[in-house]
């Protein structure tokens, strides 16, 4: 893939990546899938290299760079078959949000943990009965002299059993009407009060998703990330990076699937000649490579915003990416176990669990439809039908 319109500092990240991705590949992943493990080896070796944490603050530990870098980091990953979904949650969300809004003391807490690898933060925003809603959030904080409690469902959280805490949001008592005003609180795993439950997915995937329920849990003063009163600033400045690096995973799962793809039609001959020859065959491929371009560029241009401080652009641009990368990826995986047919749904070519895991691009974190609500609504300056 092309890369000119990236620094050099850029292309050696990625060129670093790729090799560090290479060495684990797509048979590192299926195995630890397959003996429901998690990707310890790699998260630290991808950790102790800088990478993780490449995002955030030099003077906690991290790289000092933005989206544009850590991006380039899933991305890479991605493409050698060995994406780290838990990098979209901790590192791009939570260690965002505590970098942006956190105290002093929240970024002493948890920032060189998160950016050495040695720390690991999921983040809870969907509920059972609030979907991509989510000024339905019905998870409510109260006082209690100085402390929190916290009450409420979170469904669909990634990597809860093998995180030190949980970024929660939810909205105070006296917030539950009217526009959301959500609060973001670090809830630790061993709080009293928060139980959690694995969800069992048709996804094969090493991350595993969680329905939580807290009750009245206690927390600190100080377990409040940010002012309770800066309402979506912050939680926008946690969901722009979310979509971005979900678009990254779109992207680099994308590129594993084509590379495969050409890969088996240069070599595969039923007739005379490779089957890539044949243009039913070369054209979707090409076309696939085009719309994985595409959506990298815009990838790239929400990064380059959101980095310089530009949340409104960020947001339109993030959204963007996040739609164009889980179309390119879906349509890129499909394209690819067509071409190897009959091959693209055995376990040895290891691209049918990929089509499940496609879908993923699609659905979440928000779905595509309400990106085009987004779209519709804040681009187009249409009425809006809720």
């Amino acid at each position: 893939m092309s890369t000119v319109l990236e620094t050099e500092e850029h292309q050696a990240l990625r060129a670093a990546v790729a090799a560090l991705g290479k060495r684990y590949g797509r048979d590192y992943m299926t195995s630890v899938v397959r003996d429901g493990a998690h990707p310890r080896e790699l998260w630290t070796e991808a950790a102790k290299l800088g990478y993780l944490g490449v995002n955030l603050p030099e003077e906690y530990g991290g790289g000092g760079g933005g989206m544009a870098e850590l991006s380039i980091v899933l991305e890479e990953l991605g493409a050698a078959g060995s994406p780290l979904l838990m990098m979209v949650v901790s590192p791009a969300i939570c260690g965002t949000v505590i970098a942006r809004f956190g105290t002093e003391a929240q970024k002493q807490q948890w920032l060189p943990g998160l950016a050495d690898g040695s720390l690991t933060m999921a983040f809870g925003i969907t509920e059972p009965d609030a979907g991509s809603n989510s000024h339905r959030i019905t998870t409510t904080a109260r006082r209690d002299g100085d402390d929190w409690l916290l009450t409420g469902r979170k469904v669909f959280v990634s990597g809860v059993d093998i995180a030190d805490a949980t970024l929660i949001v939810g909205r105070t008592e006296d917030a539950r009407s009217g526009k959301l005003k959500p609060c973001l609180f670090i809830v630790p795993r061993d709080a009293p009060g928060f139980g959690r439950s694995q969800i069992d997915m048709e996804l094969q995937a090493p991350e595993k998703q969680f329905e939580l329920v807290l009750d009245d849990v206690r927390l600190p003063a100080d377990a409040l990330v940010g002012d309770e009163d800066a309402g979506l600033l912050q939680l926008f400045a946690g969901l722009n990076p979310e979509r971005i690096m979900t678009a990254a995973f779109g992207i680099g799962m994308g590129r594993y699937a084509l590379d495969r793809a050409v890969e088996y039609a240069k070599t595969r001959q039923v007739w005379k000649d490779p089957i890539g020859s044949h243009q039913a065959i070369a054209h979707p491929l090409a076309q696939a490579h085009i719309e994985l371009e595409l959506a990298r560029l815009m990838m790239q241009k929400a990064a380059r915003l959101y980095d310089d401080g530009d949340d409104i652009g960020a947001g339109e641009a993030a959204n963007m990416a996040k739609y164009a990368a889980g179309e390119a990826c879906v349509k890129a995986v499909d394209q690819a176990v067509h071409t190897l047919g009959g091959n693209g749904l055995t376990r040895e070519y290891g691209l049918a669990s990929l089509i499940t895991a496609a879908r993923v691009a699609r659905i979440a974190p928000v779905s595509r439809e309400m990106i085009l609500n987004y779209v519709s609504h804040q681009s187009l300056g249409l009425p809006k039908s809720y």
